[in-house]
């Protein structure tokens, strides 16, 4: 019986080992792998290749693990079966005593190789995947040089019976946008991203669904000059409304001509220059201004910023309106958000009780995150609070108007001139759709 033991083990342990062999590679992730590889570690690199060309391996894998399953239950039923025979055979009949030894070393083997075969060798194969692989590649490696022309026999007959059911025969190694998400928040889970680090890995990719009205300067809100403006006019206007850039227009906002720039200004102030920008001494104080259509997305404002060598850009629908402008400091802080904006700079903030004010201009993508929503009613025919608003309600929004969706009312607080300026954002006892 110590004989038969002892093999029962080897072969508990021959089936560990494929066990771990398989999940180790199966769960090693690429990124580390390549880092690990990158380091100068060969095994790392051999890990990488049979992730590209699994066929072999798995089939050696499978090769082995049947096998060791199928001796084991020979050796086992041979080996403890009449042992509980004969403990058996004291209280019950012979073939009773037999019939049940038997069950009784079907199911003891069976949950030893359960146990110590499969479910501790993989749990710790999932815990440290790159480890237990790194550790086994190179046994395992030499088994499949060992088996070639048996496994390539099995792999050829699996691959034809693949391609049969119209299934992928390699495997997908691209990684997608929401892959990258989906470690920021594991990260984040277990404490390795900071909350800020996180959001912004989020608003990176969000430059490519973001239209640039959302983090545009409205048209109410842009400070510009005239042609037409004098010295004196200029100066007060700069010291009222201090910017790093003015845009210039020829009467009025919608014929723009160029746009200035602040430390040039500055610069004829300290020479004690006038400032006339319709004069020919000012030929090199007005510059040529990158206009963009209002559909383009933020990341597509950074293209049209790189392209140009601007940081500056007018924002114009299809008349040919003037509509907002943007600078690259605008982007870059939506990107950034709360690492660069102050508290009194957010367009959202929540208040003690758990209810939220918000600016008619923030953002959908900023609500959503807030408020924890999964999904918006009539998407992409707005983007910014206020445009939800008068989606919902069918007209201009009016102070104390309501919309209710999804468990949340939002409630117009202040309205300057048909903008929505303020709305409060409350929870409400049940989830409904609703306009009032």
């Amino acid at each position: 019986m110590t004989s038969s033991l002892v093999l029962i083990a080897l072969l508990i342990a021959g089936s560990a080992f494929f066990s771990m062999a398989e999940l180790s590679v199966a769960a090693s992730r690429r990124l580390k792998l390549r880092q690990m590889a990158d380091e100068g570690d060969g095994r790392a690199e051999r890990v990488l290749e049979v992730q590209e060309q699994p066929g072999h391996y798995f089939t050696v894998v499978q090769i082995g693990v049947n096998t060791v399953a199928i001796l084991g239950g020979i050796v086992g039923e041979g080996a403890l079966t009449p042992h509980f025979s004969a403990a058996l055979s004291y209280f019950l009949g012979p073939e009773q005593s037999q019939s049940l030894g038997f069950a009784l070393s079907f199911v003891s083997i069976t949950a030893l190789f359960i146990v110590l075969a499969d479910l501790v060798p993989k749990r710790l194969s999932m815990n440290e995947p790159e480890r237990v692989a790194l550790a086994l590649i190179g046994p395992m490696l030499l088994l499949c040089a060992l088996l070639k022309p048996l496994s390539w026999t099995f792999s050829k007959i699996s691959e034809a019976l693949i391609r049969l059911l119209g299934l992928p025969a390699t495997r997908d190694n691209s990684i997608t946008h929401a892959d990258i998400l989906a470690l920021a928040e594991a990260g984040n889970l277990a404490g390795v991203v900071a909350d800020a680090e996180q959001q912004m890995i989020e608003n990176v990719f969000e430059l490519d669904t973001r239209r640039v009205e959302s983090a545009m300067t409205t048209r109410e809100r842009i400070v510009f000059f005239s042609l037409d403006d004098d010295d004196a006019l200029i100066r007060n206007r700069i010291a009222e409304d201090p910017h790093s850039t003015y845009l210039v227009c020829d009467g009025e906002i919608d014929q723009v001509v160029g746009y200035v720039d602040s430390t040039d200004l500055f610069q004829r102030v300290l020479r004690e220059e006038t400032i006339n920008l319709r004069s020919s001494q000012s030929a090199g104080l007005l510059k040529k201004v990158l206009i963009v259509p209002d559909r383009l997305t933020l990341s597509e404002v950074l293209g049209q910023f790189r392209q140009a060598h601007e940081d500056f850009a007018v924002i114009v629908n299809e008349y040919s309106l003037v509509v907002g402008i943007i600078t690259l400091n605008d982007v870059m802080s939506t990107v950034m958000g709360s690492l660069v904006a102050s508290h009194d700079e957010e367009q959202i903030v929540r208040r003690e009780d758990g209810s939220f004010l918000a600016d008619g201009i923030t953002p959908i993508p900023d609500v959503q995150r807030a408020l924890e929503l999964e999904a918006w009613p009539h998407a992409g025919q707005y983007d910014t609070l206020a445009g939800f608003l008068m989606v919902m309600l069918r007209r201009i929004p009016r102070r104390t108007d309501q919309v209710l969706w999804e468990g949340w009312r939002f409630e117009v607080v202040d309205v300057d001139s048909h903008r929505v300026d303020q709305v409060m954002i409350t929870r409400v006892g049940s989830a409904v759709t609703a306009n009032l």
